[in-house]
């Protein structure tokens, strides 16, 4: 009980600081939708006098036998200057509402991509990326079509029943007064149609999003999916998905019918009542039948407005709870922020040192991953780290890029608290080649330089020269022109990986990471990779995880890690000699099996 009440007193309080932040948004175009409110006006008018022009006609001419056929020739063409104005000012309407329109969502889409993009890493582990594709894309167009759709009806039909209220009243008060009876159960079937067709098109919504999640999950991990047959039990919860989605549109296409078709029945049934009444009115000669006529087409058009109003509701429904997904994002703050008096480190005075001070972190709040972690990384020194899946390698690498905070202890580079320095800063400071490199559509040249035109040309054949890039790209038919698709397909994991690489060397970072680079890289490759590894480790302090040992043989300190601890710590040789852990996977890697099982 006292969850509902919750949502319910939530929920109008969410909708109310949704339309508060959209009409922040439209504020700039306040001049605009003033001039489409004044286009409105004067269109409703066109339209609406074109009735009375007939009454007139009717009543001030034939009903009495009047033959004036030149002031029937001027009602005629009043009546069609009224139309082409209707016409022309229905036309300027709708555009200045569609430029408005589309500049607010643009608007919106845009601070939308910005504010997903600064969100730390812990929002991407809980949120499905197609999720976050259907609010960029749908929920927006949902909004494109409130200011198009929605907003348009409101405006003009909302003004078009006060105007035909007020012609009506002018014709016939009581008339009038008769045809306000159906307003009372116009408000009644709005009222009690509200709160269940909000749930129905907040349901259909949220089955959409939801197989718009998974049908990206599978584009993603489509390989996999081939590599084990799962083609057909993939298939099948799409198809359960998919007619969930089904049958959430066919329960809310019920709904909008039955609710739209309730009001033609009003319609319909208010002319015939109106037509009796005024008709007994005329035979009664207490109104004139050119106001029959006049209040007759005034009700039909009464009906019209609110007819379009009501087919609105269902997209009026979906703006709501588009508008309420989309500012639940805005909402969201990113876990991790840049303090208010963060520096920002000048790149030449960096000399790398790292510490890791008494580091504790998890994922989750009550699972630590790593626990009073102490490390300490001279500057300029190469750390090799090892250890088995979930050791906690990736989350060491992780903090020190600051994808997430550590919850007790600290990390300093050079004594700095990387919280204390600016995350652009930072990530300038410390580059990371990851072990699937991503690759965006693009020229490879662009690849390379991230898309920064400061970078020059020479820089980008340079970088790639030196991790030996450079004789791959040559064999392409444009060479550094060449368009990749995105994530690089139709390049090879190495030739991925070697311009990954390239990328970092262009930015010349002065701590560079290595997670796993060059786990799948063939030994022709992974010697290009170690070659251009010790031409760029010079001078800087580079970690690298290692999946193959004979990566990391060479490095100047090795840290053998296991649930979260370093468990042992030295150069290859050391290690070798403690006849311990490092060994095991030293000699599992060399595919000795027999020789670690007895060391085991």
């Amino acid at each position: 009980m006292s969850r509902s009440k919750e949502s319910s007193t939530t929920e109008p309080k969410a909708m109310k600081t949704s339309f508060r932040a959209l009409s922040a948004y439209a504020k700039p175009h306040r001049f605009t939708f003033a001039a489409v409110l004044l286009c409105a006006l004067m269109g409703i008018a066109a339209d609406l006098f074109q009735p009375y022009l007939v009454k007139i006609a009717i009543d001030d001419n034939l009903m009495i036998g009047k033959n004036d056929y030149h002031g029937l020739l001027m009602i005629c063409l009043f009546y069609v200057g009224l139309s082409v104005s209707s016409l022309f000012f229905s036309y300027l309407q709708n555009n200045l509402l569609q430029f408005a329109g589309q500049s607010i969502v643009a608007k919106i889409r845009k601070d939308l991509f910005q504010h997903i993009f600064k969100q730390s890493m812990s929002y991407y582990d809980k949120t499905p990326s197609g999720s976050l594709i259907t609010h960029v894309s749908s929920d927006t167009e949902t909004l494109n079509q409130f200011f198009t759709q929605v907003l348009l009806s409101l405006v003009r039909d909302g003004m078009t029943l006060i105007f035909i209220i007020v012609l009506m009243y002018h014709l016939d008060p009581t008339l009038t007064l008769y045809s306000m009876i159906v307003i009372p159960i116009i408000a009644i079937i709005a009222i009690s149609f509200r709160t269940y067709m909000r749930k129905t098109y907040q349901l259909s919504r949220t089955r959409l999003s939801q197989m718009v999640a998974f049908v990206a999950e599978n584009l993603s991990g489509m390989h996999l999916i081939q590599a084990f047959h799962q083609e057909n039990e993939q298939m099948k919860r799409f198809v359960d998905r998919n007619s969930s989605y089904f049958q959430a549109n066919l329960r809310e296409i019920r709904t909008n019918v039955l609710f739209n078709r309730s009001f033609d029945i009003l319609g319909n049934l208010s002319v015939a009542f109106i037509t009796w009444v005024g008709g007994m009115a005329v035979f009664d000669k207490t109104i004139e039948f050119g106001v029959l006529y006049a209040f007759i087409t005034y009700i039909r058009q009464f009906f019209q407005p609110i007819n379009n109003i009501t087919q609105q509701w269902n997209t009026l429904q979906s703006t709501t709870v588009s508008m309420n997904r989309i500012w639940n994002i805005f909402a969201t703050q990113p876990d991790v922020n840049d303090k208010q008096n963060a520096v920002a480190i000048p790149l030449p005075k960096v000399k790398g040192e790292i510490h890791f001070n008494h580091v504790k972190f998890g994922y989750l709040k009550d699972i630590s991953v790593l626990d009073d972690l102490e490390l300490r990384i001279e500057p300029g020194e190469m750390i090799g780290i090892v250890g088995t899946t979930g050791a906690g390698k990736s989350s060491l690498i992780s903090l020190l890029c600051r994808f997430y905070d550590v919850q007790e202890g600290s990390i300093r580079i050079d004594g700095t608290d990387i919280r204390d320095i600016q995350q652009a800063n930072l990530h300038r400071i410390v580059g990371l080649v990851q072990q699937e490199p991503y690759l965006y559509a693009g020229s490879i040249l662009d690849n390379v330089r991230m898309f920064d035109e400061t970078v020059a040309r020479e820089d980008v054949i340079k970088a790639c020269q030196l991790v030996g890039a450079d004789s791959l790209i040559a064999r392409l038919k444009d060479g550094y022109e060449t368009r990749i698709s995105e994530r690089g397909s139709g390049l090879s994991a190495g030739e991925r990986q070697l311009i990954s690489f390239a990328r970092i060397i262009v930015f010349q970072p002065k701590i560079l990471i290595l997670d796993e680079a060059t786990a799948n890289l063939d030994s022709q490759t992974e010697q290009l990779i170690q070659t251009a590894l010790q031409i760029v480790a010079e001078g800087r302090t580079t970690l690298v995880i290692a999946h193959r040992i004979s990566t990391i043989i060479h490095a100047n300190r090795i840290l053998v890690m296991s649930q979260g601890k370093i468990v042992e710590e030295g150069n290859h040789a050391e290690l070798l000699s403690l006849h311990g852990y490092y060994e095991q996977l030293y000699l599992h890697s060399q595919g000795s099996m027999d020789a670690a099982q007895s060391i085991s």
